[in-house]
């Protein structure tokens, strides 16, 4: 078996009649943290929803855990150890905290499995302890994203799609948020996360891929993400300048 979770190999998806995805190749091997960066509407989300089934891609190769996912449909994907929380809190808002663990530890582990994956996700996360009866929706926007790492947390997959973690969200939770993803990544969970905010997720990450307008526009060491984004963006807004000025 392949020692990569996720590999994509010359993908390419749309959006009905929009193509949003061209050509796009990189992986995230077993164990690691890779980071997913670009400016808004690079196509970051996109790809997390490629490599989850949400969205089909329309060429390419996509291999999860070492398995080919042609006609596959997103709950097989996420059998194979794939947990995706997506962009936005990714919860059920109208149940309570305890609610929305059961349904998921249920789904994942099986009923017997359910009380022992609470308590472990309570030990993790004390907050959710102390609102197991709130109604979800009701929660902070950083208790939401906790609620939503917690189900990952106590019941690890072999890959999390972590999208826009950061986003809304006060520093001081960004922190906390971002310091249960690096212990999701230590027990063994390999994670790619798709971020715009680049400064924290490279202090997390080992490789950092950049989307420019769809496509893989640099791909390498995260000591060295700072500068490509930079010559990425700086080229992306030379290209503006040329499109306003010849139109």
């Amino acid at each position: 078996m392949s020692d990569e979770v996720i590999s994509l190999e010359h993908v390419d998806a749309s959006y009905g009649s929009y193509r949003a995805l061209f050509d796009v190749s990189f992986s995230v091997p077993s164990g690691a943290l890779v980071a997913l960066l670009g400016a808004n509407g690079a196509g970051k989300s996109t790809v997390a929803r490629v490599a989850t089934g949400l969205v089909p891609k329309t060429a390419g190769r996509l291999r999860v855990c070492g398995h080919d996912t042609d006609h596959m449909a997103s709950w097989q994907i996420a059998r194979l150890g794939v947990a995706h929380v997506p962009e936005g809190r990714g919860i059920f808002g109208d149940l309570s905290v305890e609610e929305n663990l059961i349904l998921s530890f249920r789904q994942r582990l099986g009923r017997k499995e359910v009380r022992s994956a609470i308590e472990r996700a309570y030990g993790a996360m004390p907050v959710l302890a102390q609102r197991r009866h709130q109604v979800a929706k009701t929660l902070s926007g950083g208790q939401q994203r906790m609620l939503s790492l917690g189900k990952v947390l106590a019941a690890p997959p072999k890959v999390l799609i972590a999208d826009e973690l950061s986003l809304g969200l006060a520093p001081v939770i960004v922190e906390s948020v971002y310091e249960h993803l690096r212990t999701i990544n230590a027990n063994g969970t390999a994670v790619l996360v798709v971020e715009q905010q680049v400064s924290r997720v490279l202090q997390l990450a080992e490789s950092s891929v950049i989307l420019e307008k769809g496509r893989v526009a640099w791909q390498g060491p995260s000591g060295e993400a700072h500068r490509a984004m930079e010559a990425v963006l700086a080229g992306a807004a030379r290209e503006t300048g040329r499109l306003e000025v010849g139109s």
